[in-house]
């Protein structure tokens, strides 16, 4: 396969180093596209699973929830870090039993719960606070200096404090809610300490976070009030309040989900528009073109690399048979540069149209805050760009190697802004 053995794809697609390196996970997946979309890994000290790299491949699986199973194995866990979670829950793969560990009728009794909420008509009730709160930033950014971090200082924070706004939790939280974010997307990287396994880190990591929302969870049990987090703490399934562990697991979804891709996608997505100053230009001359330009920023991002699934039988692929019980790694980074669903997949272009782009995922488990995360990015760049002059980097940025999520740890930013 092209320059690249057999042996060392598969190795390749569980290595953090990867994903840190975007040419070469580029080059890795489009050589997988071109000769061997369906690719059947078995790297070492993991369970063998297949590799998904085509778009219309994806979409296949995601359209049939009850053949292609969320639960059993959702991320890309070493055999080590599996035993660690199952002796430690009692689940397979899951520190949490959040949606996106639920399949069939469970998935859609407990994505209701809070799917309204979420939809666009509701969402128009924080459409002024979001642009309030975009100022606000922007301000930020402009007092700052002319050189800041973009991410230390903005994209980590902005999604954050949104997060905190619809859970009805104070602002002065967000220090304390990074910190733990930090801690559990940040597993592949973060040191192991004495006498732990990185499968330790996992567990740890989710209990914090589970201890933070539990007390968050016995206030609104008691005095509900109107954000979102009474509502999970109220919720009811066939009459029924769910149980304190799923409530908890509710949390932890919205928590990490509706902060951390966020963050991910405004920092890759100011990195993009740099790096393409004509594409730029162009947005700064026509402000209407931000919602394209959003999902452009989405498809070239591509926030979280993957997702796991498991075959409830034999299912015919690419000539290939999927065996039951088998495991299926979904590349949406890959999906996103499919060259037969996107003209020039390799090029930024903000005014792109079609952009069938599925970095929210597709099908039954589509993300449940897509449309929030539209509106938090539509409304942050469209306040930035109407007061910026000019913007370059003033260091290198850093993306960190984890092989769940695209994230920039780093993006030092030099801004000159319009006189106002």
């Amino acid at each position: 396969m092209d320059h690249l053995q057999i042996g060392s794809i598969g190795s390749a697609l569980i290595n953090p180093l990867t994903y840190q390196d975007r040419t070469l996970y580029d080059d890795i997946v489009a050589s997988l596209r071109r000769e061997d979309p369906l690719f059947w890994a078995e790297p070492e000290g993991y369970r063998p699973f297949w590799a998904v790299t085509k778009h219309a491949d994806i979409c296949e699986i995601e359209r049939q929830p009850d053949v292609f199973l969320s639960g059993p194995r959702l991320e890309l866990f070493t055999i080590e870090q599996e035993c660690k979670v199952k002796e430690s829950t009692g689940r397979d793969t899951a520190v949490g039993r959040t949606l996106l560990h639920m399949d069939g009728s469970e998935h859609r009794s407990y994505r209701g719960l809070s799917q309204g909420w979420f939809m666009p008509k509701n969402l128009q009730g924080i459409e002024q606070r979001l642009s309030q709160l975009s100022r606000e930033y922007v301000d930020k950014m402009a007092a700052a200096g002319g050189e800041f971090d973009f991410v230390t200082e903005i994209s980590e924070l902005f999604p954050l404090t949104v997060i905190l706004m619809i859970l009805g939790l104070p602002t002065t939280e967000a220090a304390e809610l990074l910190r733990l974010t930090r801690n559990f997307t940040g597993r592949d990287v973060l040191p192991v300490p004495p006498g732990m396994t990185r499968g330790d880190l996992i567990i740890k990591a989710a209990q914090d976070i589970f201890d933070y929302f539990g007390v968050v969870y016995d206030q609104r049990l008691k005095e509900p009030r109107d954000d979102v987090a009474s509502v999970i703490a109220t919720a009811r399934i066939n009459g029924e309040l769910i149980s304190r562990p799923e409530a908890l697991s509710y949390y932890l979804l919205l928590g990490l989900a509706g902060h951390d891709t966020t963050n991910s996608t405004m920092s890759g997505g100011l990195l993009a528009l740099i790096k393409n100053p004509r594409e730029l230009a162009k947005l700064k001359a026509n402000p209407d073109l931000i919602p394209t330009a959003v999902d452009e920023i989405l498809r070239w991002v591509s926030p979280v690399n993957s997702f796991m699934r498991t075959a409830t039988r034999d299912y015919e692929l690419r000539g290939k048979t999927v065996k039951g019980g088998d495991g299926i790694l979904l590349l949406f980074g890959s999906g996103n540069r499919d060259e037969d669903v996107f003209k020039d997949p390799f090029e930024f272009k903000v005014d792109r149209k079609p952009n069938p782009q599925i970095s929210f995922g597709y099908g039954a488990h589509v993300c449940l805050g897509q449309h929030l995360a539209k509106l938090e990015l539509r409304a942050f760049f469209k306040e930035l760009l109407s007061r910026l002059e000019n913007i370059e980097l003033a260091g290198k940025p850093v993306l960190r190697a984890i092989t769940t999520a695209y994230q920039i740890g780093s993006l030092p930013i030099r801004c000159q802004w319009n006189r106002q």
